[in-house]
């Protein structure tokens, strides 16, 4: 009998510490054993069942129903992002920027978030640095890379002589997806005017994309973020006279489950420490 529960408290143990190592990792909703592909067309309706016919009885005449047309959900999403251009280009400042995003309830996922988290740090710092999407703990607090991901990203930025107060972080989307899943192309194009005027009102000296999802979002590029990490862009963003020198990086979260790839990091931080000398050497010559 001992045996038994010796071994029921050992499972026991094994199961709250695989919970735990989920949590800790984001995972903090039930999810079906499959992925469940939400891009996929909804399968076809089943052909109807002829039913007896019985005689009409005296009740009120049956509301009529009228199916959705196939593309409302496009015309929706159409509209999203026709609304987002028409916010952002009306906002002159980063704090009305900020207040339009807030009232934005186009995007579906504000209605599952706890909070919505535009920016945080330096908002007149010559490097702007944007992410994927909020994580739990963003989510919570209402501040980007505030978690394991920003803790790292700290440390990062330290190593080259840079902190919060030296630069700028956002993320191309500003509400967290539920269970941390990669935000849909339609939740993208819904923020992106909002990202694009960010970067213009902000006009950073440099743009640094940290991760897959913010280097195919905002450069023209059909490679993954390993073959664009290290490589300089000038990209282009409306209302700004001069392209933006951009830099593909690794996500913070990408290095924590890959942390051999940490040396690759480095030398783009060292990359990215080099253009800011430059650009300080010639600020300085210029004066």
């Amino acid at each position: 009998m001992q045996a038994i529960d010796a071994g029921a408290l050992a499972e026991r143990e094994q199961a709250l510490a695989l919970l735990a190592w989920y949590v800790e990792m984001g995972a903090d909703e039930a999810i079906g054993a499959e992925a469940i592909d939400r891009l996929a067309p909804p399968p076809a309706a089943a052909p109807p069942v002829a039913m007896p016919v019985r005689p009409a009885a005296t009740t009120a005449a049956p509301r009529a129903v009228v199916a959705a047309p196939p593309s409302a959900l496009a015309e929706s999403l159409a509209e999203a992002a026709q609304s987002a251009r028409l916010l952002a280009a009306a906002a002159d400042t980063i704090a009305a920027l900020a207040a339009a995003v807030a009232g934005f309830d186009a995007c579906p996922l504000k209605r599952t978030a706890t909070n919505t988290v535009f920016a945080d740090g330096n908002p007149e710092a010559p490097v702007m640095i944007v992410g994927e999407a909020p994580g739990a703990d963003e989510d919570r607090i209402g501040r980007p890379f505030v978690g394991r991901s920003g803790q790292l990203l700290d440390r990062m930025l330290a190593a080259i002589g840079l902190d919060r107060s030296g630069v700028q972080i956002t993320n191309v989307i500003y509400w967290r997806p539920p269970g941390n899943r990669k935000p849909t192309p339609a939740e993208i194009a819904s923020c992106l005017p909002f990202v694009l005027r960010h970067i213009a009102l902000s006009r950073p000296r440099v743009l640094v994309l940290a991760g897959g999802t913010a280097a195919s979002t905002l450069l023209p590029q059909n490679e993954g973020i390993t073959r664009l990490r290290g490589r300089w862009f000038d990209l282009v963003v409306p209302g700004l006279e001069q392209p933006v020198p951009t830099l593909p990086m690794f996500h913070p979260s990408f290095l924590l489950r890959a942390p051999e790839r940490k040396r690759e990091a480095w030398r783009d931080l060292l990359a990215l420490k080099a253009r800011l000398d430059a650009l300080a050497g010639s600020d300085n010559r210029g004066g």
